[in-house]
């Protein structure tokens, strides 16, 4: 084995450490939060498509999944941008920092109360901790997609993705950034089929 490829071997091993910590730093920080590590309904589905029920973000993946992929778009180009010169293995794990940050953020009563201002955030309580960890894997898979694909074809899934949803829940990432940071009732009367 040449000294490229040890030091290769090396950086992967230590991202998977890396990772691994922060996603357990994640389930520590939501458990002692008070979030439940699954669905109250004492079930763990693969997929959980009602995006206004009280199921929602309680199991593996929902409609907002999606949008944790498309974090990880995000993080691999900002990560680009401003670090080129960082292993990838160290941006991943930066990446996959940033992603736990947000999700112990987003199951605050701070953010969950701003996300209740909108008509399909109505009752919400937070994620599950499988839920927030599985939204975490999401952003590890786009990270991995937009390492290894072109970005023509990065930038055509982030469309599908969000027209998808916008079409489909009447919701997406980019809905849910403008009306955390500024809720309109414009909107939240359209997402409510108003």
């Amino acid at each position: 084995m040449t000294a490229a490829s040890q030091r290769s071997r090396d950086g992967s091993r230590m991202a998977l450490i890396l990772a691994g910590s922060f996603i357990a730093i994640q389930s520590t920080a939501l458990l002692a939060m008070g979030h439940p590590a699954i669905c109250a309904c004492g079930s763990v589905k693969l997929w959980h498509g009602l995006a206004s029920s009280a199921e929602t973000s309680q199991h593996l993946t929902d409609w907002y999944t999606y949008s944790h992929a498309i974090h990880g778009f995000g993080f691999y180009l900002l990560l680009w941008l401003i670090a080129p010169g960082l292993p990838i293995w160290l941006r991943f794990a930066i990446a996959i920092g940033l992603e736990v940050a947000w999700e112990v953020l987003e199951n605050t009563p701070f953010i969950m109360d701003r996300y209740r201002q909108t008509a399909l955030a109505r009752g919400y309580f937070g994620d599950s901790i499988v839920n927030s960890v599985s939204d975490t894997l999401a952003a590890a898979l786009g990270f991995g997609l937009a390492r290894l694909l072109p970005v023509w074809s990065i930038v055509v899934l982030v469309l599908a993705m969000e027209l998808l949803a916008l079409f489909t829940i009447r919701d997406n990432l980019a809905l849910n950034i403008l009306q955390l940071i500024h809720p309109s009732e414009l909107i939240s009367n359209w997402q409510s089929g108003g």
